[in-house]
C-alpha cells in the first residue's frame, strides 16, 4: 500500500466513532498525518533513525538500552491513548460497555495481521504472564503427564505451571539449553532429549530474557506434535522484534507483552490460540455469561478494563506498520552486528549470545571480564545514565542490552566506549 493507503487502513479505529465526539479530532488526525508522512519515508539512513529516536521522548540524558524490561511508548501512542482516556472519562458508560465494540475488534484484526494469523485466533489480553496463566490453568494434566519447562524460562513462565503442579501433581522437566549454540538443532535436540511418553505440554520461550537467544519454535513444534505434543510460547521478547507468522511457527499458544519491544502502553498483551487448539482454553477470570462464549474472547471475561490503553495498543500496532516490520527487523539486525563489530575481538569481554541472525536479535548480552555484572551496570548507570539490566545466572554475568528502532548507532558508540572505560 502506498503511504496514504496504509494511513487510512492502519487509523480507521481511530478515526471512526471512536474520536468523533471529540474536539481534538482534527488537530489530532492532523499529528497523523504528520508522523506517518515522516516514518513511512522510504529512507533507511541514520537521518531517518534520528526521526524513529525523535518519536520517543526519554528522560533527558538517558540512554536506554532495557526494552526487554519494559518499553517506551512513541508520542503517537501516547497522544492516542490519552485522546480515548479523555473520551472515557467524558461518558464513563457508554465507552466502558459497548461504545467501542467496533474499536476493539478493528484492534484484534490489526494484531492478527501483524503476526500473519486469524482474528478469530486472537485474544487481547494484559501481558505475557496473563497468558502463560492461562496456559497451565487450562491444561487438564494430573500424576503421571509430564509438562516440559527448559532452564531459561522465565518466571512469570515457570510459576504458573509449578502452582498447577502442586493442586494436580503432573511433572515437570527441566532440560538444560546450551548458551551458545552453534545451531539451533542443538536446541532442538535438548527437547527431543527431554520427550517421553508422557509429556503432554512443551512450555517454551521464543526469545530468553538471559542472553536474547531466539529458541527454534517451528522445530520444535513440529516434533512435538508427532508425539501428539502442545506447545505454548512465551514471546515477551520477541513481539515487536522481527516479523513472525504463527501459522507458520506451529505453536498452539503464544503469549506476548504489548509493551515491550512492540511499544504499546504498559498492560497491554496479546494472547494466540490456534483455532483446532481453542477447545483446551479455560479463562482465567469469569463475568456475566461470557465464559460461555465459544470464540477466543471468552478469555477477555474482564467486564470492566482499561479500554484506553487496550485501543492503544491497536496504534501502537499502527506505528510498527509506519515503518514496516521488515524494516525494522532489518535495522535492528544491523545494530546487533555494529555493536558486536566494536568489542568481539577485545579480550576485555565476552559475547555471551550466540551471533547467527536465527538465534539472535534485538537482545545482546556482554560480560565484561572479571567484573561483577551488578557492579558493570551501576557503574553503567552512574556514571554515563545508560540503563541495562544484568544478568547474574546461568555462568552468564553479563549485561543484557536491548537495541531497539529509537536506537541509533551514535547511541551504540556511546555505550561501547562506556563499556570499555568501565
Amino acid at each position: 500500500m502506498d503511504r496514504r493507503d496504509l494511513l487510512k487502513y492502519s487509523f480507521s479505529g481511530l478515526t471512526a466513532t471512536a474520536l468523533m465526539g471529540s474536539g481534538l479530532r482534527e488537530e489530532y488526525l492532523k499529528k497523523i498525518e504528520k508522523t506517518g508522512f515522516k516514518l513511512a519515508s522510504s529512507a533507511n539512513d541514520e537521518d531517518y533513525w534520528e526521526l524513529v529516536k525523535s518519536e520517543f521522548t526519554m528522560h533527558k540524558g538517558l540512554y536506554y538500552f532495557n526494552n526487554a524490561s519494559l518499553g517506551p511508548c512513541p508520542k503517537l501512542v501516547v497522544d492516542a491513548t490519552n485522546e480515548f482516556r479523555a473520551l472515557l472519562d467524558g461518558f464513563p458508560s457508554r465507552y466502558m460497555w459497548g461504545g467501542w465494540q467496533e474499536e476493539k475488534e478493528a484492534v484484534r484484526q490489526k494484531v492478527a495481521d501483524m503476526f500473519s494469523a486469524d482474528k478469530e485466533e486472537i485474544a487481547l489480553i494484559h501481558n505475557t504472564t496473563e497468558g502463560m496463566n492461562i496456559m497451565a490453568h487450562s491444561m487438564d494434566l494430573g500424576p503421571g503427564d509430564e509438562v516440559i519447562l527448559a532452564d531459561h524460562e522465565h518466571p512469570s513462565g515457570t510459576v504458573p505451571w509449578v502452582h498447577w503442579q502442586e493442586i494436580r501433581g503432573f511433572k515437570i522437566v527441566r532440560p538444560k539449553l546450551p548458551i551458545l549454540p552453534e545451531s539451533k538443532d542443538e536446541i532442538v535436540e535438548a527437547y527431543r532429549k527431554a520427550i517421553t511418553p508422557k509429556t503432554k505440554v512443551i512450555s517454551m520461550v521464543h526469545g530468553t530474557n538471559t542472553n536474547g537467544m531466539i529458541l527454534p519454535v517451528k522445530e520444535v513444534s513440529q516434533m512435538a506434535h508427532e508425539r501428539g505434543v502442545l506447545v505454548g510460547v512465551d514471546a515477551a521478547q520477541t513481539a515487536g522484534t522481527f516479523e513472525i507468522d504463527l501459522h507458520d511457527l506451529g505453536c498452539d499458544f503464544y503469549a506476548g507483552s504489548a509493551h515491550k519491544f512492540m511499544f504499546g502502553p504498559k498492560g497491554t498483551g496479546i494472547f494466540y490460540a490456534k483455532k483446532d487448539s481453542q477447545k483446551y482454553l479455560k479463562p482465567l477470570i469469569v463475568s456475566r455469561a461470557h465464559f460461555r462464549d465459544p470464540s477466543i474472547r471468552r478469555l477477555e471475561n474482564y467486564n470492566t478494563r482499561n479500554y484506553p490503553e487496550m485501543l492503544g495498543m491497536g496504534t501502537a500496532v499502527d506505528y510498527y506498520n509506519l515503518i514496516g516490520g521488515a524494516k525494522r527487523e532489518a535495522r535492528l539486525r544491523e545494530l546487533k552486528a555494529y555493536f558486536r563489530s566494536k568489542i568481539e575481538a577485545d579480550d576485555r569481554f565476552a559475547l555471551k549470545t550466540p551471533a547467527a541472525d536465527d538465534l539472535s536479535c534485538a537482545i545482546q548480552n556482554v560480560a565484561v571480564v572479571g567484573k561483577k555484572a551488578t557492579d558493570v551496570k551501576t557503574a553503567l548507570f552512574d556514571q554515563y545514565m545508560i540503563d541495562c539490566r544484568p544478568i547474574s545466572g546461568f555462568d552468564i554475568n553479563g549485561v543484557r542490552i536491548s537495541l531497539s528502532v529509537f536506537t541509533t548507532k551514535a547511541d551504540v558508540d556511546y555505550l561501547v566506549n562506556a563499556l570499555k572505560t568501565v
